[in-house]
């Protein structure tokens, strides 16, 4: 046999015990984003290099460090995405949804990200992200009906200890203001920093603030905060979103020092993280916030946009922590137990009718005898078993047991199906 190959390091399979859950989340996302008039958009999973370097920002940690990037066979850079923002906002301008009548386009993807990095519990190199884009508006109220749509899918799985962060990062004058803040604030002692925020301290300082290696440093406490620059404009539009939150019944705390780790951001950003005891250092569900400019970094005419993205996985993570059970599978309705080869070639039929039917139906394929057929049939969870056999060809006839109760009822051939859904109709 050789050596076994395995899943490659930080990617995992779902196996068929664990499925059922992760569609239960995906039908509760399609009905949510029904619900909020979202459309799906579905884009490719690898795109041009250029794309995420121009989109997410070529300072981030994203694509200084964790994509997964290819020469194609035309020598052109391919990357596997690592987010979908950027995606979806090519999409919309090659695709021209700005011409569009109704604005904003509200839009939601769920599928496959890879990011190239240390895997640790709820942080995959592949994993699944839901998101959600709602672009051409710059009201404060999308941004809130935004954050209340991700609020309200966890809270529709069941999940109840969450906090949700708040901040505003301010229109660029704000941030320029900040930035040179930033800059006088560390420069004189960059020194003492890693080599990332050395660099950080030209291209992007407020990275600076996002480092894992430097954040006990004394200057970090102490930086100024963006909540101090932000110009009248700036703290108006906060304060409309605050109000919406206020209007949905939504708690919100507000964390100065929140800075979403790529650099299309600015104005509202946010994250929801969870409180579930036993979560780990990593507590952050779901990221978002405004963009308002990078539908023009990639080509496209002024369309402000708000989004957000959550990882399926963390999603699964807080539902196990907070012991919620979902996604419970869907038992068997009907077990067809055949005793001989002609039983079998009618049992073969009978069960091609119960389906056709809308009932789910199984029987033996290995050749068992009855008793570990019957064994089958109980561990499969059958709400019904039939056994057929020489009397039951003979008689045209069959014994519908029903196996919570033990009761059976002599049915003709033709009639199991209607039987069994007649039933059914009764229980509901």
């Amino acid at each position: 046999m050789g050596n076994n190959i395995q899943a490659p390091r930080g990617t995992y399979d779902v196996l068929p015990d664990q499925s059922a859950k992760w569609q239960e989340i995906e039908a509760k996302i399609i009905e949510l984003c029904n619900l909020y008039q979202y459309k799906e958009i579905r884009t490719p999973i690898f795109e041009h290099t250029e794309l995420f370097q121009r989109g997410v920002g070529d300072t981030t940690d994203i694509v200084t460090k964790e994509m997964y990037t290819f020469q194609d066979r035309g020598d052109r850079s391919l990357t596997l995405r690592p987010e979908g923002t950027a995606s979806v906002v090519r999409s919309f301008v090659e695709n021209k949804l700005f011409g569009l009548p109704d604005q904003p386009v509200k839009l939601f993807y769920t599928g496959p990200m890879f990011r190239y990095e240390r895997p640790q519990a709820g942080r995959m190199r592949q994993f699944v992200q839901f998101g959600v884009e709602a672009i051409g508006s710059k009201d404060p109220a999308i941004d809130a009906e935004v954050i209340s749509l991700a609020m309200e899918l966890y809270r529709s799985v069941g999940l109840k200890r969450l906090r949700l962060v708040l901040n505003s990062l301010g229109d660029t004058e704000s941030r320029i203001a900040h930035r040179e803040a930033l800059v006088k604030h560390f420069k004189p002692r960059i020194n003492e920093f890693c080599s990332d925020c050395q660099t950080r301290l030209e291209k992007n300082p407020l990275r600076i603030l996002d480092c894992k290696v430097d954040r006990d440093h004394p200057l970090m406490a102490t930086a100024p905060s963006l909540a101090d620059y932000l110009n009248e404009e700036s703290q108006a539009y906060f304060d409309q979103v605050k109000m919406y939150l206020d209007e949905l019944g939504i708690e919100y705390v507000i964390d100065p020092n929140l800075v979403r780790g790529l650099d299309y951001y600015n104005h509202t950003a946010f994250e929801i993280m969870s409180d579930a005891e036993g979560f780990g250092a990593i507590t952050t569900l779901c990221g978002g916030g405004r963009y308002n400019g990078l539908v023009e970094d990639l080509g496209g005419p002024e369309s402000p946009g708000i989004g957000f993205a959550m990882s399926i996985e963390r999603l699964l993570l807080a539902l196990e922590m907070e012991k919620v059970e979902i996604g419970q599978s869907q038992n068997l309705e009907v077990y067809v137990i055949a005793m001989d080869d002609a039983s079998k070639k009618k049992a073969f039929g009978i069960i091609k009718e119960l389906r056709s039917n809308g009932i789910s139906a199984d029987m033996d394929y290995t050749g068992r005898k009855l008793k570990a057929q019957m064994k089958s049939a109980d561990r499969k969870g059958a709400a019904y078993v039939i056994v057929m056999g020489e009397t039951e060809m003979a008689s045209g006839q069959v014994a519908l047991k029903e196996m919570a109760t033990g009761e059976q009822q002599t049915v003709a051939f033709a009639e199991i199906a209607g039987t069994i859904t007649k039933k059914k109709s009764l229980e509901e």
